[in-house]
């Protein structure tokens, strides 16, 4: 018997995010610890997307569904601050460090395109079912 699709998608999602939060906490380790404000920043984004990744593998719930979004959406946010106006002026270029940033932004979108589409796409067709039953 096959997993349902949505419960495969939730685990790939999972994968990513924890993968995004696995090099944060790498970066922070390893010279961004030392960094006012974005070193804590990068330890609380390591430690929020490992404890959203384990609870997405046993609930499907839609607050950890949007928790995981935001933790991404903050990620690309901070990524595209820090390189071009900088963020607590801290700022950096193209896609250093490597090979870190490029795999992170590549997790951040997996997690966003696994989950954030979704959520919009049941939250669109909850809006048009009640539009439909208001109607009827």
């Amino acid at each position: 018997m096959r997993p349902p699709f949505a419960l495969v998608m939730r685990i790939v999602a999972a994968a990513c995010l924890a993968g995004s939060g696995y090099l944060h906490a790498d970066l922070y380790l390893n010279g961004y610890r030392f960094i006012p404000t974005i070193g804590p920043a990068f330890l609380l984004q390591a430690s929020g997307a490992f404890a959203v990744a384990v609870l997405l593998l046993i609930s499907s719930s839609p607050v950890l569904r949007i928790l995981a979004v935001g933790l991404a959406c903050g990620a690309l946010g901070g990524f595209l601050l820090s390189r071009t106006v900088g963020l607590f002026g801290f700022t950096e270029r193209g896609f250093q460090p490597a090979p870190q940033s490029a795999l992170s932004l590549g997790f951040e979108f997996a997690v966003l395109g696994l989950l954030a589409v979704p959520l919009v796409r049941d939250g669109f067709r909850m809006i048009v079912g009640r539009r439909v039953a208001a109607a009827g």
